[in-house]
Formats: C-alpha cells, sequence, structure tokens
C-alpha cells in the first residue's frame, strides 16, 4: 500500500457495495434498500449483501434450509455448549451469541470443514477436467495425509440431514448439478475401499460449488449458521440457577501435570 492511498482513504472511502444516505435512502448494490429490496425474506438479502446479485428464489429457499436444518437446540454439543455457559454466568445474550459464533470456525466441525469441503470439489472439478479420473484424485488426497472434510463424523455414524437435503434440492430442481453427484461419488468410493461415512457438509459443499459460490462467498453466508440453535441454549441456562450448567466437581478433574509441590518458608 502506497503513501498516496493512505492519503486518498483518510477522509473518504470508495465503494461500489452500498452507502446509507441518512435522511433520505439507503443503496446496497445499486439498489435502494426499502424501495427495491424491502420485499426480500432476510436470508435472500443477505445472499444478495455477499454476492452482490440475486441469486434467485430457489437458490435462496436450499440455502435457507442449510441453516434451518443445522438448527438443534441443544446445549450438551458444541458450539451451543459456549453459549449455554454464557448464559449460566448471565453474560448478555449478544455476547452469549459471539461466543458461540467465534468458536463454530473449529477444525473439525463449522466453517473451516465446510469451506475446505467446497475447495476439495473445486479441486476435483479441475483434476477431472484435466483428464484424471476422481478416484484417482480421493486417493492422492487420502495419500498426502489431508483430511477429507465432509466425510466422517466425529460425533455419530450417520448423518440425519443428509436426505432432508436431497429432499430439498430435489423439490427446487438443485439436485442435478455435477459437483453434488461427485459428492455422492467420492461417497461410495470412499465407503467401498476405507468405510467411511459422508455427512452433511459434503452435500452443502456440492450444492454450493453447482450454485457457483466461492469458499469467501460460501463462508460469509455460512458464519451465523448455528446462531438460532444456540439462542434457545442461551435462554435455557439463563432462566435456571446460576453457574448449574454441566459443573464439575473437583475430584472429577483429571490431572496430568505435575505433582503438588511444598512450599518453604524463608
Amino acid at each position: 500500500m502506497s503513501l498516496e492511498h493512505l492519503f486518498e482513504t483518510e477522509s473518504r472511502w470508495l465503494t461500489h457495495k452500498g452507502k446509507a444516505y441518512l435522511s433520505d435512502r439507503v443503496v446496497m448494490h445499486g439498489k435502494d434498500l426499502h424501495k427495491e429490496l424491502g420485499e426480500m425474506d432476510w436470508i435472500h438479502l443477505y445472499l444478495y449483501a455477499i454476492l452482490g446479485r440475486d441469486p434467485g428464489e430457489n437458490v435462496a429457499k436450499l440455502l435457507n434450509f442449510y441453516w434451518v436444518s443445522t438448527s438443534y437446540p441443544d446445549a450438551s454439543i458444541w458450539p451451543n455448549h459456549v453459549t449455554a455457559l454464557a448464559g449460566t454466568v448471565r453474560t448478555t445474550p449478544s455476547l452469549a451469541l459471539m461466543a458461540g459464533m467465534s468458536v463454530s470456525e473449529a477444525s473439525i466441525y463449522g466453517r473451516r470443514p465446510e469451506v475446505r469441503a467446497l475447495d476439495f470439489f473445486y479441486r476435483a472439478g479441475q483434476w477431472c477436467d484435466d483428464g484424471g479420473h476422481l478416484e484417482d484424485f480421493v486417493d492422492q488426497e487420502k495419500q498426502k495425509g489431508r483430511i477429507l472434510y465432509g466425510y466422517g463424523r466425529p460425533l455419530a455414524k450417520t448423518d440425519e440431514r443428509i436426505s432432508y437435503t436431497l429432499d430439498k434440492a430435489r423439490e427446487l430442481g438443485l439436485a442435478g448439478g455435477r459437483y453434488l453427484q461427485m459428492a455422492l461419488d467420492v461417497h461410495q468410493h470412499l465407503d467401498e475401499k476405507y468405510g467411511y461415512s459422508m455427512n452433511v457438509a459434503a452435500v452443502h459443499a456440492g450444492l454450493a460449488a453447482d450454485m457457483g459460490l466461492t469458499c469467501q462467498e460460501y463462508q460469509l453466508f455460512l458464519t451465523p449458521c448455528f446462531v438460532t440453535g444456540m439462542a434457545p441454549c442461551y435462554q435455557d441456562t439463563r432462566d435456571k440457577p446460576e453457574g448449574s450448567f454441566f459443573p464439575v466437581r473437583c475430584e472429577s478433574i483429571v490431572y496430568g501435570g505435575p505433582a503438588k509441590r511444598k512450599w518453604l518458608s524463608d
């Protein structure tokens, strides 16, 4: 970044994204927020804000189902656990939900695996376009020690969301894409060769690739995905006695550090 650029942006910001002309109008990607976009559902508007274009009603409905199908009001699972802990210590709803959302960027679930699954399918597609076989690409990834995100599930053998997601995609006419079929073919290969199951991240990523979403767009859309399930978990612990969410007694703590030391006085 040059010094000239810093001077240019010192007191103004040039953007094509949008602008709020207070007491007049708000513009988002060239459209009036209240006059032209005011009839959109919130999810549809969120997609428009990210993409800079209208993805269409059916795409918005399917991506909305991603959110619906992951809204688990179970305080014992992550990242809801964090939101519930925030409730039991009486923090605010905003802090509780933000804490839960922040840990949803974990390496074994949530945002990172989903984005890496999308990247995997784009790379697999390029491999096949160059004349390679999908099975060879999958085996090569595994031989390199790379995690095949979307396959296997940390806590369960099967994923109850898959059948509902596929049904919704068929209902909306979005189940015939190349990358969704690739996701299913990868599962068949991994199941036959390694006994791997498939989780919904593979189906979600395959459908997202068929929609043409970039990895950044996909991550932005999915970032608040768990928040609906978090809200009742916060309320549940907030309405119960403070500190009563899965308390741990001292003797239940498994400690493997240095032994107890004796302190010598001078």
